[in-house]
């Protein structure tokens, strides 16, 4: 049973379409970076093997351990309160910088990999997008007149399939098992904001 409804099935995915595919996410997202980091640490510790022995490549292994667990460390999100500082312009604190950068990556990646995780981290941040969006450009509430504010960001278009990823009115998903918003979709979705 598909949740999108009329002429939108043709066009784009629905929500259920690609669970079956395999994810992409996680672990395997991240193999050219793995295969860099493990490239960087062998010729490092050749090259010191090379020029002063044995001890030498074994201090250049561990010196590169310690600086992966470093940068792993940042990576890994942090507790609440980390999340809601904020710097000067309200924005969160650390967001701007290379850190930054990869968080905001790995949210993309479980977004379009698992449901639950659009739902919960990229969904609410594109219905601000559109809320603010269709506050100043066309004084229309979101959340106060659903009805108008689909009909403007589908231009009259029957195309529901965008509707249903950002429908405030839609429940969250519970299951964390579904594949999350196709990149396509998602593509569209950006492309329309832009525009709206």
């Amino acid at each position: 049973m598909s949740n999108v409804p009329g002429p939108a099935a043709a066009r784009l995915p629905a929500p259920d379409a690609s669970a079956a595919a395999p994810a992409t996410g996680g672990w395997r997202a991240l193999w050219p970076e793995l295969i860099i980091t493990c490239a960087m640490v062998t010729v490092t510790a050749v090259a010191a093997y090379g020029y002063a022995g044995s001890a030498a490549a074994f201090a250049t292994v561990i010196a590169w351990a310690v600086v992966i667990m470093i940068l792993l460390r940042a990576l890994v999100p942090g507790t609440p309160a980390e999340f809601a500082a904020q710097d000067e312009n309200g924005q969160p604190a650390g967001e701007g910088s290379y850190i930054g950068f990869w968080r905001k990556r790995g949210l993309l990646v479980d977004a379009t990999t698992n449901m639950r995780s659009y739902d919960a981290d990229l969904r609410p941040t594109l219905q601000h997008l559109l809320a603010a969006r269709l506050a100043e450009r066309h004084g229309v509430s979101l959340y106060a007149d659903p009805e108008a504010a689909r009909r403007l960001l589908l231009a009259g278009e029957p195309d529901d399939g965008l509707w249903y990823w950002l429908d405030p009115a839609r429940p969250a998903e519970q299951r964390s098992t579904r594949q999350g918003i196709p990149q396509r979709t998602l593509s569209e979705i950006i492309d329309r904001l832009e525009r709206l």
